[in-house]
């Protein structure tokens, strides 16, 4: 006889484990099931973030940034640093060590909350049964109340850049490149590109930076775009816009990707070339085809603003779902959809996710651009104010950026917060919170902040929306 779960979860992501803790703390008899492996056979989880995405990346973003700290900036604060030198293998070992750390500790709340862990890969069958084809070649059927799909995304690959160990890489093996290359190449000025563009580039690489598209990050307030290329510029990255890779060759160690642009045909040489052109939902052997979970014309499991399938007791979340693939959305909606299983009336609200990128300085966003207003036809009115006016941004000597804050032009209600700035995936949060509430423009101002932070900045340039900041010359209002 099978086992039987009231929630299987299908990957141990961050909305995978989320979801299998959370469902677990309500009471449910939970199980997950995850394929991940490590050299050892021995089970991973944590999805891609823990393992190769958010934390390692980070990982290496902060150790690079200390790197040029100490070799470049430490002298004007009376600091001598002589001889400062990177160890690029100490530098993965620490990261290594980060994402075991974290990934072992998922185990441990596994155990401590109940959760059964299958080891192996999940398949959606009809009659909400999972099916599990475990690491050791054995198979098992599993009867659940309700399954949650959470099986994440993998790097797109394109044909002209095929992955080539060692030469060619995609994100995983950009964050395992043993010693700094000369030349760098990357395909993509996506998140991806950008941060590890950013790594290499601080340890003395030349880094070309080839993206497709004619402008730079469009996804983005034009205001963060403009100033996020400007000093990624000035920190040594060679951004090519309307850089379509048309081909690779290898010789020997050398990578020559082919290129063509508004000019014609190009071509650049490098030591190690990372494609980072985004991801696609990873759903290969995740259902079986009298499951009856529908996908959409994108590849995508289709459904509600719930998270449900067009199966009843069948959710998905994550990047096997419509909007943006970020961790924390993915996390959220687990926790909703284990409450909503539970019984209990969940929402989330897909206006407020936040989008950071882990330059430095930051990039970060939560809600409507500017020019999506425009387009929507939606009268507003705009705050912005620079660090470079901040105290203690000065006594930091991080003043590059700012913060610029949208309102309802009638009802002063924020409907966007985008800034550039050393702390801005820290400083989001206080928009994204604000929006969450239906907060005014009109109540940040009346927020005491704490002085002297950088998070003075937002309340600055919530003041300046209305033309009443104090530590800037205000812009005459339209």
């Amino acid at each position: 006889m099978s086992q039987k779960f009231d929630v299987i979860v299908i990957g141990a992501g961050p909305g995978g484990y989320v979801a299998a803790i959370r469902a677990a703390q309500l009471g449910l008899k939970t199980a997950c099931v995850e394929k991940w492996v490590d050299g050892k056979g021995k089970a991973v989880l944590g999805g891609t973030c823990l393992n190769v995405g958010c934390i390692p990346s980070k990982a290496l973003l902060d150790s690079t940034h200390k790197y040029h700290m100490a070799h470049e900036e430490f002298k004007i604060h009376g600091i001598t640093a002589n001889d400062v030198a990177m160890d690029v293998p100490t530098m993965i070992k620490r990261k290594d060590q980060i994402v075991k750390n974290l990934t072992g500790g998922i185990a441990g709340l596994f155990k401590a909350n109940g959760v059964t862990l299958f080891e192996g890969a999940g398949k959606v069958l009809a009659g909400k049964k999972v099916e599990v084809s475990k690491n050791d070649g054995s198979t098992e059927v599993v009867d659940a109340e309700n399954i949650i799909i959470a099986a994440g995304s993998v790097p797109v690959n394109i044909p002209p850049a095929p992955l080539t160990e060692g030469l060619i890489l995609d994100n995983e093996g950009a964050l395992n490149i043993s010693e700094t290359p000369k030349r760098l190449g990357v395909i993509g000025a996506g998140v991806i590109g950008l941060e590890m563009g950013s790594v290499w580039a601080r340890l003395g690489s030349d880094v070309i930076v080839l993206e497709a598209m004619e402008e730079f990050m469009g996804f983005a307030d034009k205001d963060v775009a403009k100033e996020g290329q400007k000093l990624l510029k000035k920190q040594g990255l060679d951004i090519r816009l309307g850089a379509r890779v048309t081909g690779t060759d290898i010789s020997g160690q050398e990578v020559t990707v082919k290129y063509t642009d508004g000019k014609g045909d190009q071509e650049v040489v490098v030591d190690k070339l990372i494609v980072a052109v985004g991801r696609r939902p990873y759903t290969e052997g995740l259902l079986a085809g009298d499951s009856g979970v529908e996908l959409d014309e994108r590849g995508f499991i289709s459904v509600d603003n719930q998270c449900r399938t067009n199966v009843p007791g069948v959710f998905a979340i994550g990047d096997v779902v419509r909007g943006p693939m970020l961790a924390h959305k993915a996390s959220e909606e687990g926790i909703m959809v284990a409450d909503i299983i539970h019984g209990h009336k969940a929402q989330m609200n897909y206006d407020c996710i936040p989008g950071i990128i882990y330059t430095h300085p930051e990039m970060a966003w939560v809600g409507k651009t500017e020019q999506q207003l425009k387009a929507e036809g939606v009268k507003y009115k705009v705050g912005k104010f620079p660090f470079a006016a901040s105290g203690r941004a000065m006594a930091s000597q991080d003043t590059d950026g700012f913060v610029k804050l949208i309102a309802d032009e009638e009802t002063d209600r924020i409907l966007g917060c985008h800034m550039v700035g050393g702390v801005a995936s820290e400083l989001i949060a206080q928009a994204v919170i604000a929006m969450e509430f239906g907060s005014s423009a009109e109540d940040l101002q009346l927020t005491v902040f704490a002085h002297p932070t950088v998070s003075e900045a937002v309340h600055e340039a919530a003041l300046a929306v209305d033309g009443h900041a104090i530590h800037v010359a205000n812009r005459k209002k339209r």
